[in-house]
């Protein structure tokens, strides 16, 4: 039987931060060991995903340094209301699983392209960010974050499945311009992570959308005004 700490008891109000301080050390370690990984292996449109086991590896390890952060506040609320650090960890590594099976998607379809076909998935990415699906799945994963306890497993993969399908046109961009670009890495991070903490904002949304359609129209026209999308030979 596992123990829950009381409500109200130190120990229960200490379960919340060392979660937290968990995940986001968790994704810290990740982000070095990323960019230990992806060491010299970008080649912009020209990436090759290499081994699966290889692509296996750095993509849960990518995955778990820019989706963790984002996802912080919904592990220690996981934590908070089942009151141990173990429900917490469930619902951590089920909301993971769900990235990294996305991870096969990503890798049957990561292979050299050109830049027009990379343009292409920039632009689709920017409309699907305006459409009523991104929204409608934006604000699930933002209230399954928010939900009651319910079972580590069950709402981690809920969670997870809302996220993924809030953030696939982001996570496109970054397969069709370098998977294994630590920049666009981060980039893709700091958009995803925000949409998952703020809410929708037509302020800011918009012009992200109109942002991602520009820069695929300037990958279609220009590709060598964008830096390292071209690899050197090419």
């Amino acid at each position: 039987m596992v123990n829950v700490a009381a409500p109200g008891t130190p120990v229960s109000r200490m379960v919340p931060a060392v979660a937290l301080v968990a995940v986001l050390g968790l994704a810290a370690a990740c982000w070095a060991v990323a960019a230990w990984l992806m060491d010299g292996m970008d080649m912009g449109v020209a990436t090759t995903p290499g081994a699966f086991g290889f692509f296996a590896a750095a993509w849960v390890t990518m995955m778990a340094a820019m989706m963790l952060p984002g996802a912080a506040p919904a592990v220690a609320r996981r934590a908070a209301a089942r009151g141990t650090v173990r429900a917490a960890l469930l619902f951590t590594g089920c909301y993971l699983s769900v990235w990294a099976l996305a991870g096969l998607a990503a890798y049957g379809l990561d292979r050299p392209h050109g830049a027009l076909a990379a343009g292409i998935v920039v632009i689709a990415a920017g409309g699907y960010e305006l459409t009523a699906v991104k929204g409608d799945f934006r604000r699930r994963c933002r209230a399954a974050a928010a939900s009651g306890p319910g079972s580590g497993f069950g709402s981690g993969l809920g969670y997870g499945l809302c996220c993924l399908g809030s953030s696939i046109g982001l996570m496109a961009v970054l397969v069709a311009l370098g998977v294994m670009s630590l920049v666009w890495m981060a980039v893709v991070a700091v958009i995803v992570g925000a949409q998952k903490l703020l809410p929708a904002r037509a302020a800011l949304d918009i012009p992200l959308a109109l942002a991602l359609i520009g820069l695929g129209l300037l990958i279609v026209i220009a590709p060598a005004a964008v830096p390292g999308l071209m690899p050197p030979a090419m």
